[in-house]
């Protein structure tokens, strides 16, 4: 099997397409006008938090399991450095063997190295984010070596040519004609095509995928995956996954390599009984998942991969580990609750943001893994309204609107010390203008009567509010009601209403 170069099966955009991405603002922007995604996102988005909704009220111990969860975490926090020591011991005693990458490049040398030995030019893929990440099957496809995606929802993006929208649903964005299109499309390209007739009945569709990639597993000496937790005490990795496919990869393979974030550990198995509570519910508002696969170095002869091993990333996770406030974002379990229920991510979707991360989660983690150097990650912390939302339903309970505002603050510092990077704009001199005002009780009343004297100068001449304002201003109130200056300020209003009151 060779990878047609003519037909990259690799996205059409080049490593580094997340952070070369335009700001925010503007990929919102294309969301917005895109409104058969709008469409789809709604839908989408509204099953599965009401799903969410009904599996949660079902347990009366629910913020209980939630406290639990960020307790745990938070523990895994503290003493991260000893918890993976204990791992690498425990599954190495078990005939694993385990790897520590400091950043996205190690991490795929050492991946590439690890395929390259078996002889093989193809692996499998369980669904992973880290291995998005750190950008893997671009690497992969450079040295030769085709990555191919089994999640259902990751082949309909791969196929695509596309990035992953969601993180537990990627192809969210999709709808059902649009995947027939792809499979119709694309499938004859990278292996057996879709079915002759191929309609976009869901149940016809996953056979279409079931067929395609029955002769990939069949044949795949490799694979790769990630995993939902590490388990100190024991050495196991743990996926769940709800098709098998994860199944599949995780046992008919001889070699097996699983790339996982550092913060995916946790101390027992006693604490993996609490967020296999937390994680179905919050993610796709199931009881239980489907599948839950959990192994402990190499399997017995003839009866799963023989040569396992375990990629430890780094990527970023230490520099967040370093900020007391920003490294609660480490305790998220990837199960996208915040993202089904933002209104902010709903409408735009996830491209918008520039990551495999998207919405709330990625705004705060994004930053913090990649720094704020480019235009995307200082936009990021913006790409909320600061609702709240996301906080409620957190199952480790990370206040990621807090966060926002904590990332906020850094872009700004960032922004003072980095002026080649300040646009030019008056949003700097403003901001000063306004502290100026502010530090002093004098200049802020006298400013408050200068709004006064205006409002009065408005009412003279028949202005009664503001729309669009021309000039610098434009932009700002093009999209917003600008209301009329008050006619008296609060001081003012105070002595004349209050004045007798001490």
């Amino acid at each position: 099997m060779t990878i047609q170069t003519e037909h990259r099966l690799t996205p059409a955009p080049p490593p580094g397409e997340y952070i070369d991405s335009p700001r925010f603002q503007i990929g919102a922007k294309k969301g917005l006008a895109n409104t058969q995604q709008r469409a789809n996102l709604k839908h989408a988005t509204t099953t599965i938090r009401n799903k969410r909704a009904r599996v949660v009220a079902e347990l009366d111990n629910w913020q209980d399991l939630r406290t639990a969860g960020e307790q745990i975490k938070t523990r895994v926090g503290r003493h991260l450095d000893e918890y993976l020591v204990q791992f690498e011991e425990n599954f190495t005693k078990a005939g694993g063997h385990v790897h520590w990458a400091r950043d996205a490049d190690e991490a795929n040398r050492i991946i590439v190295g690890l395929i390259a030995a078996t002889g093989q030019n193809e692996v499998v893929k369980v669904k992973s984010m880290v291995t998005q990440e750190i950008d893997m099957n671009e690497a992969l496809e450079e040295a030769g070596i085709a990555a191919w995606e089994t999640d259902l929802a990751e082949l309909i993006v791969q196929l695509g040519h596309d990035r992953p929208s969601h993180i537990v649903v990627p192809a969210l964005h999709r709808n059902r004609a649009e995947v027939r299109e792809i499979f119709v499309e694309e499938m004859g390209r990278y292996g057996r095509p879709a079915p002759e007739g191929l309609d976009d009945a869901p149940v016809n569709l996953a056979g279409a995928s079931r067929q395609h990639l029955r002769e990939k597993f069949m044949r795949a000496q490799v694979s790769t995956s990630g995993a939902n937790f590490l388990i100190a005490e024991t050495g196991s990795l743990v996926v769940v996954e709800s098709e098998g496919n994860g199944r599949m990869c995780l046992t008919l393979p001889q070699t097996l390599i699983s790339v996982v974030g550092i913060e995916k550990i946790l101390p027992t198995f006693d604490d993996f009984e609490v967020f296999m509570q937390l994680l179905p519910r919050s993610s796709t508002g199931e009881r239980m998942n489907p599948y839950t696969s959990v192994w402990t170095g190499a399997s017995p002869e003839g009866d799963g991969p023989q040569n396992v091993h375990v990629v430890l990333v780094d990527n970023g996770r230490t520099n967040v580990l370093s900020d007391p406030l920003g490294r609660a974002a480490l305790r998220c379990i990837r199960c996208s609750a915040c993202l089904n229920i933002c209104p902010v991510y709903e409408r735009v979707g996830g491209h918008a943001y520039g990551s495999v991360y998207p919405g709330p989660i990625g705004a705060i983690l994004n930053p913090q893994l990649r720094g704020t150097a480019s235009v995307i990650d200082r936009s990021l912390p913006y790409a909320s309204s600061l609702c709240g939302a996301c906080n409620d339903v957190c199952p480790v309970r990370i206040p990621i609107a807090d966060l926002l505002v904590h990332e906020r603050h850094k872009v700004v510092e960032a922004k003072k010390a980095d002026p080649p990077h300040i646009p030019h704009t008056l949003e700097p001199q403003l901001i000063d203008a306004a502290a100026w005002v502010m530090n002093d009780h004098r200049r802020l009343a006298l400013a408050g009567r200068g709004t006064a004297l205006g409002s009065a100068v408005l009412d003279l001449i028949g202005v009664h509010g503001f729309g669009a304002i021309p000039g610098p201003l434009g932009r700002w109130t093009g999209a917003r009601d600008v209301p009329a200056l008050p006619e008296m300020s609060f001081r003012q209003w105070w002595k004349k209403n209050r004045g007798d009151q001490k």
